[in-house]
């Protein structure tokens, strides 16, 4: 522990805490702290103007970042016949029916994100208890209820990624990885602060995107400067 804390403190070295950053500028500096053994994710982080208890502000959706999040994503689709080929073509890592079903409520859950034909929600909704504290039940509003199974792979596998608010009104979500050039970073960071923007509730009140910070997995967090991205 205390050798994690030196080196965070490190890093923090010539970082000044209360300064909103350029995101060009954090992108290069998180990029240049990512020291890690392994590729670190690049994590952004919200504290939206939201109170989701409340259905009129919930904050819930999906975007494609034009460079992906560099992580591969396992697949599992709730589909039968044609369909189901359809799935196992576009690349799904696991695909069935009631066996899907009966494994899963056994607690086999490998994969990261679920889709569901429509005709298989009267099976999956017996799942709720289980894939729901985990984010994984399919939603048509995220297009995870879809008769088109294999886009909605494809956009999976491609680096769709889903957000949602969470209590304290902050999201967060990788948005690429340490190995990712500067370009991509800011180009996948704007694209995502553009998609939370669009997905700004009817019951939002006073300033909507209150804060943003851009950090590494291991590494310091920089504020970013709203301004800057474009939002």
């Amino acid at each position: 522990m205390a050798r994690e804390g030196k080196r965070l403190k490190s890093a923090y070295a010539d970082i000044d805490r209360d300064k909103f950053y350029n995101i060009v500028e954090a992108v290069k500096a998180i990029k240049a702290r990512a020291v890690a053994k392994f590729d670190e994710t690049i994590e952004i982080a919200l504290n939206l103007g939201v109170d989701p208890r409340h259905a009129d502000q919930m904050v819930r959706g999906v975007v494609e970042l034009p460079h992906g999040t560099g992580k591969t994503v396992r697949v599992a689709v709730f589909a039968k016949g044609d369909k189901a080929e359809e799935a196992k073509k576009a690349g799904a890592d696991i695909v069935g029916a009631d066996d899907l079903f009966e494994a899963v409520n056994g607690g086999t859950m490998n994969f990261d994100r679920c889709i569901a034909t429509p005709d298989m929600m009267g099976l999956v909704g017996r799942l709720g208890k289980v894939l729901g504290p985990r984010g994984l039940m399919p939603n048509p509003k995220l297009g995870t209820v879809t008769p088109n199974v294999a886009e909605a792979v494809r956009a999976a596998k491609a680096g769709q990624v889903q957000f949602r608010v969470e209590k304290a009104g902050i999201v967060h979500a990788g948005i690429g990885k340490a190995s990712f050039t500067e370009e991509k970073l800011v180009e996948n960071v704007k694209a995502f602060v553009d998609a939370i923007n669009k997905a700004k509730p009817q019951g939002a009140k006073g300033t909507y995107l209150k804060k943003v910070s851009l950090a590494s997995t291991m590494g310091p967090g920089m504020k970013l400067d709203v301004a800057s991205i474009g939002a």
